[in-house]
């Protein structure tokens, strides 16, 4: 017969101590469960942070008026993918014409500055927040001098872009424009030689046309609004192409995080603003300009530049002086020519250009410094110029920047300064690459598939 066990007896020590080890069962349960609660919410505040969040951070402030980092990240991947498009276009024109894109010095600089901006993520986040920052004051003022942009001039916009022109396609005319410029005089032809007078030949200008704009990856930083990249359709072009053409350019650029809205916001409407302040802005700016014309002697030192000047004193040839003394290769050859100018010249150094517009004609300057050296000018020309188209737009564009950086000065203009750790990486020219090769295997595919059985 089995024995019977004996009941245990529990004591209040042995009871205390299974609650103590209950309640440390539980602190330990409860901080496991609270330190997995903290990773779980962190992982999802980065990810809630790096997305979400992102649509209330402001990148930049304007007067009040704020665009934020996830729309900041969105212009940056924009400009990327249209500076590769640049990029692969150099690359087919080489290929078609035979060129090594390496050893040709204007495309290889080209590559070169490309694949730098690229390479420094801050260089085109940078411009984008440049533009950003005109695009809110450009805005602004539009919005405090009645001017509008209006849906169905942002959907003409959109089919222009796109090359769809329900009412007829424009056709360029060229109406040359005779530029009249005034004949030398006597003083004038005493100075020189007909061999350095500036060309003075009536140039052919375009009348401003509606001109189809969108190429396969069009310039950013030179419209200041970028155009969609699609590619080019066959006409006659009818109302469902265009909307296909506009869905496939949507979907395209969807993939960096714009929306529909967002889409026709930066690529049309932006730039329709642009257009309209610029024409305001810029209206005084007429098809003239005072122009001065010169000629010079460039020199490394001020001793040799003070020995010209004395023989110009004692009436040597300029002319010749430049020619055997000028280290500026570009115009020794011309008698130092530097043709003619306006204040607002981008080529020429500003302090020749003060000097220039002081002297009278036949006057020569002591030597000048510059960032080149010593320069030495004498005056050929005053005269109020008509301007070609290229000068005028010109004009026109350096108008409007230099209107651009007073507003910009005169606002309240706040960056955030951790914009550089959400600048874009992607696309790179690798990724494009890959998938233009991609493309083109799928495209050999479907081809050798539907002409296998013939």
């Amino acid at each position: 017969m089995a024995k019977k066990q004996s009941p245990k007896i529990v004591t209040k020590k042995h009871l205390a101590r299974l609650d103590r080890e209950r309640r440390q069962t539980r602190i330990i349960t409860g901080i496991a469960i609270g330190i997995i609660v903290i990773v779980v919410l962190g992982i999802a505040y980065g990810l809630l942070n790096d997305t979400l969040f992102l649509n209330w951070r402001p990148a930049v402030t304007v007067n009040g008026e704020t665009r934020s980092l996830h729309e900041f990240q969105v212009r940056v991947r924009v400009a990327r993918e249209q500076l590769i498009g640049q990029y692969m276009q150099y690359m087919q024109l080489a290929q078609m014409f035979g060129l090594d894109p390496t050893s040709d010095p204007q495309m290889s600089q080209s590559l070169n500055q490309i694949t730098s901006s690229l390479d420094t993520p801050t260089t085109v986040g940078g411009q984008v927040m440049q533009d950003m920052v005109d695009d809110l004051l450009i805005r602004q003022y539009a919005k405090a001098n009645g001017i509008t942009v209006a849906a169905d001039e942002v959907e003409k916009a959109a089919q222009a872009a796109l090359n769809y022109y329900p009412s007829g396609t424009p056709t360029p005319t060229l109406t040359p424009t005779t530029l009249v410029y005034a004949t030398l005089d006597a003083t004038q032809m005493a100075l020189i030689t007909p061999t350095f007078t500036p060309t003075v030949a009536p140039t052919a200008t375009l009348a401003p046309t509606a001109t189809p704009f969108p190429t396969a990856t069009p310039n950013l930083t030179a419209t200041k609004t970028p155009i969609p990249s699609v590619t080019p359709t066959a006409t006659p072009y009818t109302l469902q192409g265009y909307q296909s053409q506009y869905q496939t350019a949507l979907k395209n650029y969807s993939s960096f995080g714009l929306s529909a809205s967002e889409f026709r916001y930066i690529f049309f409407e932006s730039g329709l603003y642009r257009e309209r302040v610029q024409a305001k802005i810029t209206a005084h700016i007429t098809h003239s300009q005072e122009q001065v014309w010169a000629r010079h002697i460039l020199v490394a030192d001020e001793a040799t530049a003070n020995n010209l000047y004395n023989e110009l004193v004692a009436k040597a040839d300029f002319a010749t002086l430049a020619a055997d003394n000028s280290i500026d290769t570009a115009t020794k050859t011309k008698g130092g020519d530097l043709g003619w100018f306006g204040k607002d010249s981008a080529t020429i150094p500003t302090e020749l250009i003060t000097e220039a517009y002081s002297l009278k004609i036949g006057d020569y300057s002591k030597p000048i410094k510059t960032s080149s050296g010593y320069d030495i000018i004498q005056v050929l020309g005053h005269e109020v110029r008509p301007l070609t188209d290229q000068e005028y737009q010109s004009a026109v564009s350096g108008a409007f920047t230099t209107w651009l950086q007073e507003q910009s000065t005169k606002s309240k203009v706040v960056i955030n300064s951790a914009w550089v750790n959400y600048v874009p990486t992607s696309p790179t020219i690798a990724e494009a690459q890959a998938k233009d090769n991609a493309t083109a295997t799928a495209y050999v595919a479907t081809y050798q598939a539907k002409n296998s059985g013939k």
